[in-house]
């Protein structure tokens, strides 16, 4: 401590050079002998000491203002924007050199990754840093995933920088029954910076171009829009024209197509959409699931069949010795939020041949076979006490009664198989809306799916087998339904999305649920 104290220019000088060579050779060797102490250690002694020590002469000091500007600069831009605030403050001449752009550009482009060539903005005088301050660092709340309350339907919703810009991106599934295709996406607002003296927000909900809105952050993890002129979500032809160009551009068909199969439920949902544009909506956060090495596949967002309803996106998430799908978009039936689809990991399930597959009262009986013993088990183990849960959780090892230890314990899971799998082939009898689905597959195991009636009504857990075709795609047979449903995995990167812990995670997906029980 002592030798760094010297190179600083504060505490004892007595290694200076500048002393050494004012000093003869004998106290030069008799100074170079003595052991370093800690200055704490010299201030004790000299308290307790026999007479008054002399006043010792100045050392030499090395300060950050003797430095020169260019250097200062990059140090500065190395730091957190956020502390550069407080460096402004020392004194006048830290609080010159953070007005060089230089320094702010570096903080856009590392902390928002802004690739774009900033020194444009110089033509408008809008700076760096107005960018920082005014627009970034002010509107960063916003940025992540977002799922919008939009009664039953929820939705999807990537804030994220694009350019100068702070753009809000819906992604909706894709048409029906076409799991393998991308999301389909659209901006529904943008922030950016028109004038020096604060950011503009802008709808783009609507067929006539960008117009006036509104953002507030309403807490933590929830914000809200508004739109100042929903004039300009009306079009020309009324409600009529209104409809049936939502209907050409969401769903890719004509109202004939579609007139006698959702007729109903497509007015009422597009209705309920452009109402809640027309006045407030408000977005929860949400998080994708964090990713452990025993999960069976990456967890992730995935795009599925459901019934009549078309396609939705569903999220899966590995709890212990489960796995769960929790709707990100709904239906009236099961809202969004909802646990649509449960996975026991630990009652994997055999299929037979494919001849005797073709049966669905065989593949019933093999799967009511597996529910009966999963409800033995629960009958005859209830349960340890609460004090060992508490252990088996503390020790990373899996609970007895179903319940998951917390943050990711250790998980009886089967690893994959490396080979090609084994042939799969749907029963005679159920329905499914993609016939495109893969002929072979990796392991299944017993679930549960929710099923309920309009307006979730009655809604109940019925038995299933979730089948593990690849890494990307997997499906549910639904046997009380005689119905089967496929999932693809969502390709699209999202930024800013990932969960800061597991607890959190796990905490936003009990906040989603318990907006629809």
């Amino acid at each position: 401590m002592a030798v760094c104290a010297r190179l600083c220019g504060v505490g004892p000088a007595r290694g200076c050079r500048r002393r050494q060579q004012r000093r003869g050779p004998a106290e030069t060797a008799a100074a170079d002998s003595e052991p370093d102490t800690d200055p704490e250690e010299e201030r004790i002694e000299a308290a307790g000491g026999g007479g008054p020590a002399g006043p010792a002469p100045p050392a030499p000091r090395c300060s950050l203002l003797e430095l020169p500007p260019e250097l200062l600069v990059e140090i500065f831009a190395s730091l957190p924007g956020t502390d550069l605030p407080s460096l402004a403050q020392v004194c006048t001449k830290f609080r010159r050199i953070l007005h060089t752009d230089t320094i702010w550009r570096r903080r856009c482009r590392e902390e928002y990754g802004v690739c774009e060539n900033l020194r444009k903005l110089e033509i408008t005088g809008v700076s760096c840093r107005d960018v920082y301050a005014k627009l970034l660092h002010r509107y960063r709340h916003v940025l992540g995933l977002w799922q919008p309350d939009i009664g039953p339907y929820g939705g999807l919703l990537n804030v994220v920088v694009d350019g100068l810009f702070i753009i809000g991106w819906m992604y909706l599934p894709p048409h029906d029954p076409h799991v393998d295709d991308p999301l389909r996406f659209k901006p529904l607002f943008r922030i950016h910076l028109m004038e020096r003296r604060s950011a503009t927000v802008q709808c783009m909900y609507g067929h006539r171009g960008p117009h006036s809105g509104h953002v507030q952050i309403v807490k933590k993890d929830e914000f809200s829009t508004k739109c100042n002129q929903t004039d300009h979500h009306r079009m020309s032809g009324g409600r009529q024209e209104e409809f049936r160009t939502w209907l050409r551009e969401e769903w890719g068909r004509t109202l004939e197509d579609i007139f006698q199969e959702h007729m109903q439920e497509l007015i009422l949902m597009k209705f309920i959409y452009t109402s809640q544009y027309d006045n407030c909506l408000t977005y929860r956060r949400i998080y994708l699931p964090p990713s452990r090495p025993d999960d069976l596949i990456k967890p992730g967002l995935f795009k599925g069949t459901y019934g009549s309803h078309g396609l939705e996106i569903v999220m899966l998430s590995f709890h212990g010795r489960r796995a769960r799908g929790t709707k990100i978009t709904g239906d009236p039936n099961i809202p969004a939020g909802q646990q649509t689809v449960e996975i026991d990991l630990r009652h994997r399930i055999q299929l037979p041949d494919v001849e005797s597959l073709r049966s669905l009262s065989e593949l019933s009986r093999i799967v009511l076979e597996v529910r009966e013993q999963v409800r033995q088990e629960a009958a005859e183990d209830p349960g340890p006490p609460r004090e060992q849960l508490a252990a088996s959780a503390a020790d990373g090892a899996p609970a007895q009664d179903g319940r998951e230890p917390r943050d990711g314990a250790a998980a009886a899971q089967p690893a994959a198989p490396s080979g090609p799998g084994q042939p799969f082939v749907l029963p005679m009898g159920v329905s499914s809306r993609n016939e495109d689905y893969p002929r072979t597959c990796r392991m299944c195991f017993y679930g549960t799916g929710l099923i309920a009636g309009h307006g979730f009504t009655s809604p109940e857990r019925t038995p299933g087998i979730f089948i593990l075709f690849d890494e990307d795609r997997f499906g549910f047979l639904w046997l009380e339904l005689k119905s089967f449903s496929l999932y693809s995995r969502v390709q699209a990167t999202f930024r800013n999305a990932d969960a800061p812990s597991p607890q959190a995670f796990d905490d936003m997906l009990k906040n989603i649920q318990s907006l629809t029980s």
